[in-house]
């Protein structure tokens, strides 16, 4: 049986391209990068080349990238750094939708003493930017907000939002995991402080991602070890993956286009010929601002984890929300903030696409899930054929 694969936002299959470009370093060209011999300098200079590639791609210098081993490391360095870096501010603001590489840490940290403001989002999942700039004091040590929503796709507008925070004197992050590689990034023009990417995002390997750091901005290390990244996240280099997501980032520049186009069509396609095909289903969030290759649909009266599991048996993978969240039985946060219906929100499916995917892959889910959708429907306790669609 054939994978179709639509869970993107979860994870990315890594390039062939990628995993050419890794191989070496994990026979032959095995030096340390920080080694002083001829050796390890070789290496060296591939991480050197990787950083410059992983800078182009958002538009930063490559002294201000950091790798990190994840996203949520990514997050939690910049988060942990602001706070360490301000010791005396006790506040600390995000939103109600963020992942939880942020929200589950803020919410520990206000255990620690911390005041937290959660930002509300509005019915189409948008940021309540007055609610923003209301909530901010002289005591914030950071405002961190995602650039685009990973279970809706709806992207907040950051170049304002940074505007509104920093006019305050206070330290800027974003969330930029599942943005970079679908939109253009620039780093400069938004005037971020922080920025968070992702490799398993944009078809490089788990396990390795970057950090953005301003330059002039001042930074605590969350690792604390030897002088690797300037000093400011020790440990050895994660050297093949680190080159196989500069290959991944190289990849990505070529691939906006592309984003914006093929895949934004396929999605649009994939949308209409659910809605049409299916009573009583509608699209979570804003449909004009969001990322090309993201649409969450909530079908009424049924469970979503139905209709994964008979979705699975066809080989079609997607999700209900965020795969850090996905085991808990519980309807999205992000849902729940922006007012989804419980008869909608327990039936929410979030389809994340690729330049890997294809027409007929699409047209495939089109055909297959109205009729699973109709089936589980059936059997539940809640649906009432004579309700108007």
């Amino acid at each position: 049986m054939d994978v179709i694969y639509v869970d993107n936002n979860a994870t990315t299959r890594v390039a062939p391209e990628v995993i050419e470009e890794m191989l070496p370093y994990f026979g032959d060209l095995y030096g340390n990068p920080s080694s002083m011999h001829t050796f390890g300098g070789t290496v060296g200079r591939k991480v050197r080349e990787a950083r410059e590639k992983v800078a182009h791609l958002i538009g930063a210098l490559p002294e201000e990238i950091v790798f990190t081993g994840c996203g949520t490391e990514s997050d939690n360095t910049a988060i942990n750094a602001a706070i360490e870096s301000n010791p005396g501010k006790k506040h600390i603001v995000a939103t109600r939708v963020e992942h939880p590489a942020v929200k589950n840490l803020f919410e520990h940290l206000s255990k620690k003493g911390y005041r937290t403001t959660f930002i509300p989002v509005d019915h189409q999942g948008r940021l309540d930017i007055d609610a923003l700039e209301k909530s901010l004091t002289d005591d914030t040590a950071i405002v961190s907000i995602m650039w685009a929503n990973n279970e809706t796709g709806v992207m907040f507008p950051i170049e304002e939002i940074t505007q509104r925070v920093r006019e305050r004197g206070i330290v800027f992050h974003t969330d930029a995991v599942q943005t970079v590689g679908k939109i253009p990034v620039d780093v400069k023009k938004a005037g971020v402080d922080m920025l968070s990417l992702s490799g398993h995002k944009i078809h490089a390997p788990k396990g390795i991602a970057a950090l953005y750091v301003r330059k002039g901005v001042k930074f605590t290390p969350f690792l604390i070890g030897g002088h690797q990244e300037r000093g400011r996240r020790g440990g050895t280099e994660n050297v093949s993956s680190i080159i196989g997501m500069g290959k991944a980032c190289e990849l990505a520049v070529d691939h906006l286009k592309e984003q914006a186009g093929r895949v934004k069509t396929l999605r649009d396609r994939l949308e209409s010929g659910l809605l049409k095909g299916t009573p009583k289903a509608l699209i979570n969030g804003d449909r004009e601002h969001r990322l090309p290759n993201t649409t969450s649909i909530s079908f009424e009266y049924v469970e979503g984890e139905s209709i994964l599991l008979m979705m699975d048996r066809l080989g079609i993978c997607a999700s209900s929300g965020s795969a850090c969240t996905s085991g808990s039985l519980e309807p999205s946060h992000v849902l729940r903030a922006m007012g989804v219906p419980f008869t909608a929100a327990h039936g929410s499916i979030r389809f994340s696409l690729s330049v890997y995917n294809t027409e007929k892959e699409i047209d495939f889910i089109i055909k297959e899930l109205p009729p699973i959708i109709a089936k589980l429907r059936e059997i539940s306790p809640f649906w009432k054929p004579e309700i108007p669609s």
